[in-house]
């Protein structure tokens, strides 16, 4: 007897093979077969039929900003209803473990614009196995973690910037081995964030070392403030020399000059000298924390203390100085949410209107922004044309990151609510940037097999039961930077670990007290 059985279905299988017509049948948490004997099927005790519709193995989002999400809510609908089964946490090398008790506030207060966890949530875990295994089973979706070299270059070495000795080093690479045989799916850098930005291309080649026997991947968003190509060079190098795998998170270019330029780069060099691949996600605009803007030094003695740090007037001139340097006019920043009421009227604005209804140059008052929310404000970064990231996206070493911040009060940006579907709908039916199987494969199949989730994103006899059952002539995108908070249309059913999270286009209410989402191994 099968717990469930999809009936009818176009079978998309994750591989990138063709379509074809099959039934797939569930039992408890795994595929039981393709194409059942009739007389098995009729004893499903439940079945969806499937006519018209295709089935595809559960989607990975490989970059995201659900970390305190998956702690806050059992149930994060503006992903499920995309079809994301499974998240990568820890993106950009930086989240809530591993920490220690002295400062866990602070990696709290500087993530809450992004992660949202706020301190009276914090449960006391301090390494990221105590952190997942608050997550097992009391979600919907899975998740597997990243090794966030932010966090233990913290631990070892403290906020500051200088040279990490030989003891650090230490220090650094036992923690980064510990979690690696704990099952962590590589190491993430982000090299314009907190403490890392002061890591130098030897020190993260000397942490990364450590990764070469396990296969697994440096995924690092690179130093973009330097500039893309240049931070892409960078990283292939320390892939090379420390004999690791290379992935760039969110890689994308403001010009098609531009785009030439590092694809070039990535087809010619990388992809030869390096196991390479990239993730983007299918909008051009950004999204980060508004005190990504800030200068390093505010950051050098941790975060609790870089708000006495903007009170320096020097601080201040170099803060104006350095935003002039960026190609970013203050009408292209748009405040996206602030964690007071106060401020939040001004959800929406740009940094330009909001400068000016307080008679402020533009620096002067996102300093200012930032002081009152304490570092706990959002911002989206208008860049140009959403079409620019299309020859990213249709890239054979592309996979699906949504970069996705989530606030329900809140102009997030649309990818957080419109990632995958845009890649199943628009970007299939009218851009015609891949086939439909391809967009499946960059989700599912392509995602599992680099973060090492075995079993996972592929349809198949014996695989885990995580599904996404899809209309291929209705799904798409709903949310806009205007509107962001619309779920995705052509969605109708979501399956992890063979139970339904969403049927009918609806998320299910009630799932008892053990949810099926599992806090994942590589490779397990």
């Amino acid at each position: 007897m099968f717990d469930l059985l999809i009936r009818n279905a176009t079978l998309i299988d994750g591989t990138g093979a063709a379509r074809r017509t099959a039934d797939v049948a569930v039992r408890g948490d795994r595929i039981a077969s393709i194409d059942a004997p009739w007389n098995e099927a009729a004893t499903a005790q439940r079945v969806i039929d499937a006519e018209g519709l295709v089935v595809a193995p559960g989607f990975v989002d490989v970059h995201n900003h659900s970390d305190g999400w998956l702690v806050k809510t059992p149930h994060l609908v503006p992903k499920t209803s995309q079809g994301f089964t499974t998240e990568v946490l820890a993106s950009d090398g930086i989240s809530y473990a591993p920490v220690t008790p002295r400062n866990y506030r602070d990696w709290i207060a500087y993530l809450r614009a992004l992660d949202a966890l706020e301190e009276d949530e914090y449960q006391g875990w301090c390494s990221m196995s105590e952190y997942m295994a608050r997550i097992d089973r009391h979600n919907v979706q899975n998740a597997i973690m990243l090794i966030p070299y932010a966090n233990v270059r913290v631990m070892a070495a403290g906020w500051r910037r200088g040279a990490i000795d030989d003891s650090q080093m230490k220090v650094i690479r036992r923690a980064i081995e510990t979690e690696l045989e704990a099952g962590a799916a590589g190491m993430s850098t982000g090299l314009d964030y907190i403490a890392q930005c002061f890591s130098t291309t030897d020190e993260l080649v000397e942490a990364c070392t450590v990764m070469a026997p396990y296969g697994r991947p440096y995924v690092t968003h690179v130093r973009y403030k330097k500039g893309t190509l240049a931070g892409v060079q960078e990283a292939v190098e320390i892939g090379r020399r420390a004999g690791v795998p290379v992935h760039i998170s969110h890689l994308k270019a403001a010009t098609a000059e531009e785009t030439d330029r590092i694809l070039s780069y990535v087809d010619r060099v990388a992809t030869r000298e390096v196991d390479f691949s990239f993730d983007i996600y299918p909008y051009l605009a950004g999204s980060t924390m508004l005190n990504f803007l800030l200068p390093y030094e505010v950051w050098e003695d941790g975060p609790l203390a870089s708000l006495e740090r903007l009170r320096d007037p020097a601080v201040r001139d170099r803060l104006e100085m350095l935003l002039a340097c960026y190609d970013l006019p203050a009408e292209k920043i748009t405040i996206a949410w602030c964690s007071s009421q106060e401020n939040r009227a001004y959800h929406g604005w740009t940094l330009s209107d909001y400068a000016a209804r307080l008679d402020k140059g533009p620096a002067e008052a996102l300093r200012d922004l930032v002081f009152e929310e304490n570092l706990a404000a959002l911002m989206v970064l208008h860049l140009g044309d959403d079409r620019l990231v299309d020859p990213f996206l249709a890239h054979p070493k592309c996979v699906l990151g949504s970069d996705g911040i989530y606030f329900p009060d809140s102009r997030v940006h649309p990818r957080v609510y419109g990632s995958a579907t845009r890649m199943l709908g628009p970007l299939v039916r009218e851009r015609k940037l891949f086939s439909l199987e391809e967009a499946v494969r960059k989700m599912s199949g392509a995602s599992a097999a680099r973060f090492g989730l075995a079993d996972r994103g592929v349809v198949r006899a014996g695989a885990v039961a995580d599904l996404v059952v899809f209309d291929p002539e209705s799904v798409a995108d709903r949310a806009t930077y205007d509107d962001p908070h619309q779920l995705s249309t052509g969605i109708e059913h979501v399956i992890v670990s063979g139970v339904e999270i969403f049927a009918h286009g609806k998320p299910i209410e009630s799932l008892g007290p053990e949810l099926p989402g599992r806090a994942l191994r590589y490779g397990a």
